[in-house]
């Protein structure tokens, strides 16, 4: 396994966010993010809004994964960012094969996959936000929720 590179990996690879069980889930491509510590704990950073599919998945499951893929799926991954979830078979749809693992899912394809335990949860505040990032925010769309997740596997 490759070591992560906490300041390009989300932003120039993008990763596929995952949660639900192995029988019921969803995915979403992710260029945010963030790996690091908080509270002496390995952790994964994620951001999703509430309007995206994968929301509910998230807000009601207590792990998700985020894989990252070697260079030649990032087709896949556009696939899997422009499809919505809800009406169709998006891992089909973007060749990709899902994959029990540790309970939750993962992708045979992944290079890597780090499976976390949400510990933490809360809505970005729209008035907070610098200006540059409130554009993002307009008509009517709601800010996204910072879901932190304590790294179960691997350990760094």
């Amino acid at each position: 396994m490759n070591h992560p590179e906490p300041f390009t990996d989300f932003h120039k690879r993008w990763a596929l966010l995952t949660a639900g069980t192995p029988d019921h889930f969803n995915s979403m491509t992710i260029g945010w993010g963030a790996m690091g510590t908080i509270w002496s704990r390995s952790a994964v950073t994620v951001y999703v809004r509430p309007d995206r599919y994968t929301w509910n998945f998230i807000k009601d499951s207590e792990y998700f994964t985020v894989c990252l893929f070697p260079e030649e799926y990032k087709e896949a991954l556009t696939i899997m960012g422009r499809t919505s979830g809800r009406d169709t078979d998006k891992p089909k749809a973007a060749g990709l094969t899902p994959v029990s693992c540790d309970g939750c899912v993962s992708y045979a394809e992944a290079s890597e996959t780090y499976v976390c335990r949400k510990i933490y949860m809360a809505q970005l505040e729209y008035d907070q936000c610098p200006d540059y990032a409130k554009a993002i925010y307009q008509n009517g769309i709601e800010p996204h929720y910072m879901i932190i997740g304590e790294l179960i596997s691997p350990q760094f």
